[in-house]
């Protein structure tokens, strides 16, 4: 999932700091992070999008002093996640983050693209995410609201579906991870709530599969001292029930067994922040 390789990136990114950096040096005006990943299961708001088997990931983000930022996001995918036969997922990100105290709001777009997908695939997405500390917690809550687009629309063969229908999308979460004292691991946690196109869209796939559900991760990372790496594991899952999914057959399967993508999953990952 995008917010394993993000969690471990930024802890990455506070373990990497260099040792001979003063407090006295000058503050960049432009600053380049990134990372890349490797995944045993690409879950998106819980669900598998290159069909249970492992992604390799990675995004670049250049941020101004100012608080504005770009960047860029990329994963492979099969199966339900392809969009109408595409095999990757680009993400093009703008935004704004502002720290306050010992918080920070961050607001933006994310512009989910489907390279080689059929037409109407990419969609946009606004997002605004609040952050700050809590005793040795480190918390995020955030919003993320799609307008009503082609790409989201109830194209499914269904009586309350039609060609061309426009549909939104809103997703909540909140993360929260915690440094173990004298170790280099790294508890973490995540809950998401989805609520958007209960059918399947103009590419046999939906943002909110069943409409609205619920989806959640508890894992941890693991520092590795002295280099760039993170290792991390995930258990995640959702309340996606396979009834309430049935409809969505075969779409909404593992197309080497059949078996459910929304079911629980222990997921390892490998991240190089720099």
């Amino acid at each position: 999932m995008k917010f394993l390789v993000v969690a471990g990136a930024l802890a990455l990114g506070l373990a990497a700091t260099p040792a001979f950096a003063q407090e006295t040096d000058p503050p960049k005006a432009i600053t380049v992070t990134g990372s890349v990943a490797g995944v045993s299961d690409y879950r998106f708001r819980g669900v598998s999008q290159s069909d249970e088997e492992a992604a390799i990931q990675g995004g670049i983000t250049v941020a101004h002093e100012s608080g504005f930022y770009v960047g860029t996001w990329a994963s492979n995918l099969s199966g339900w996640g392809t969009f109408g036969g595409a095999n990757m997922e680009l993400d093009l990100i703008g935004g704004y983050k502002r720290s306050f105290g010992s918080g920070a709001i961050d607001v933006g777009l994310t512009w989910y693209m489907y390279p080689g997908g059929f037409s109407k695939t990419d969609f946009a997405e606004p997002y605004v995410k609040l952050s700050g500390t809590y005793g040795p917690l480190s918390l995020t809550a955030g919003v993320a609201y799609a307008p009503k687009q082609e790409a989201l629309g109830n194209w499914s063969n269904t009586p309350e579906s039609r060609i061309g229908d426009k549909e939104d999308n809103l997703y909540l979460w909140g993360d929260a991870a915690a440094g173990i004292p004298n170790t280099p691991i790294t508890a973490k946690a995540h809950i998401g709530y989805s609520d958007g196109n209960p059918g399947l869209g103009p590419n046999g796939t939906s943002v909110a599969p069943t409409g609205s559900y619920w989806d959640w991760m508890l894992g941890a990372d693991l520092a590795i001292k002295g280099t760039p790496l993170t290792l991390g594991v995930a258990y995640v899952d959702t309340d996606i029930s396979r009834r309430g999914s049935a409809y969505l057959l075969p779409n909404f399967s593992s197309t080497k067994d059949g078996g459910p993508i929304a079911d629980s999953q222990v997921v390892f990952s490998i991240t190089a922040a720099f």
